[in-house]
């Protein structure tokens, strides 16, 4: 009998594409494995895991964090004995011999009741401060596999491994060598798939207005869906030169393009920066749960391998600013760009399934 392997949590992109980059890792080590899926019906694993070709099975659960609301913290916690109790049935109907718990308040629940009936369980923390449903399961499961070495110090859990973050083939695949003159300067500016509106207006700002900044500068400004409209038309009627897309399908090909990379702080966005080698300039969402954007972003300046600005602090002049400043000095771009691949760890993905395997080994 095929045995069945649980991958719980989701809610964002940086939890659901390393899940299914590990599954993937699994398959291909085990492909007698069956792996499914365990969501909410309020996450993006609704979307990308079923076109994945995966079972999908949703546990009714909301958020707990401190960044929404109270009347939405109360309704998950009335909401709780219904999320066990589906979580339960679940167990009980597939009887998985591992669970794994990828991050994300849909983790919580079927990883909790798991440890409690003494399934076998995994967490995997992406980020260098641990998030809330990982900061709690830590005390009940297996064991822990992180990303940051920070991390550590937060799960209550005896058993902590270091493991890299899988990034997509078409980027670890990359080699990208520092040009030793950047000249003209290529930025990259980009804020994920639902982009960043506090970049796109302080850079949209700083190029608008022009000036001998942007001699020698080449940039790239994607704005995602909701301000692609209204900055391509700021865009248009300064006649500024610039590169405005909506969304960046073939992002390799921008990595590969760039010299210095501006954006958010997310762990997939880092884990793509260190495997393409790319001097970043990080500026950490204000609103992400546990503040975890800049404990991931501290955690590179740590290591000199990222600069890091605050939203607060990053305006039109701060951006210009910063522009002129790396113009001067090519040597810094080069020294980012070296150090933060030392945060790369090569075929990530094989290298957390094998270590899943032999704890499913071990059972």
């Amino acid at each position: 009998m095929a045995q069945v392997v649980f991958i719980a949590g989701g809610g964002t992109g940086g939890h659901i594409y390393p899940a299914l980059a590990i599954a993937r890792g699994l398959l291909q080590k085990d492909p007698s494995l069956q792996i499914h899926f365990v969501g909410s019906p309020q996450g993006l694993e609704t979307r990308i895991i079923p076109e994945q070709g995966f079972p999908l099975h949703l546990v009714p659960i909301g958020k707990l964090n401190r960044n929404v609301g109270v009347v939405e913290q109360v309704k998950t916690l009335l909401g709780l004995p219904l999320s066990f109790v589906v979580s339960l049935l679940l167990l009980i109907k597939y009887r998985p011999r591992l669970l794994i718990g990828v991050g994300g308040y849909a983790s919580a629940p079927v990883l909790f009741v798991g440890a409690l009936l003494g399934f076998k369980t995994i967490i995997w923390e992406p980020n260098a401060f641990p998030g809330m449903a990982n900061r709690w399961l830590a005390r009940v499961v297996d064991l822990a596999l992180v990303v940051f070495a920070e991390a550590k110090d937060t799960l209550k859990q005896k058993r902590i491994q270091l493991v890299g973050l899988p990034v997509r083939q078409e980027i670890e695949s990359l080699s990208v060598t520092p040009r030793a003159t950047p000249m003209p300067l290529r930025i990259l500016v980009f804020g994920g798939s639902q982009g960043a509106r506090g970049l796109n207006l302080a850079v949209c700002e700083a190029i608008c207005r022009g000036g001998e900044w942007l001699s020698g500068v080449e940039v790239i400004h994607q704005t995602g869906r909701h301000d692609y409209a209204d900055i391509k038309a700021k865009y248009d009627q300064a006649q500024a030169r610039v590169d405005v897309r909506e969304y960046l399908p073939t992002i390799q090909e921008q990595y590969q393009w760039a010299d210095l990379v501006v954006c958010r702080a997310g762990v997939s966005t880092i884990a793509e920066l260190a495997a393409a080698g790319k001097a970043a300039v990080l500026v950490p969402f204000p609103f992400a749960a546990d503040n975890h954007q800049q404990k991931n972003a501290e955690a590179l300046v740590k290591g000199e391998a990222a600069l890091m600005i605050l939203q607060k602090d990053f305006t039109a002049d701060r951006f210009v600013r910063l522009v002129e400043e790396t113009k001067q000095d090519s040597a810094y771009l080069r020294n980012l760009s070296q150090n933060i691949r030392q945060f790369h760890r090569p075929r990530a993905a094989a290298e957390t399934a094998q270590l899943i395997l032999a704890e499913l080994a071990g059972t």
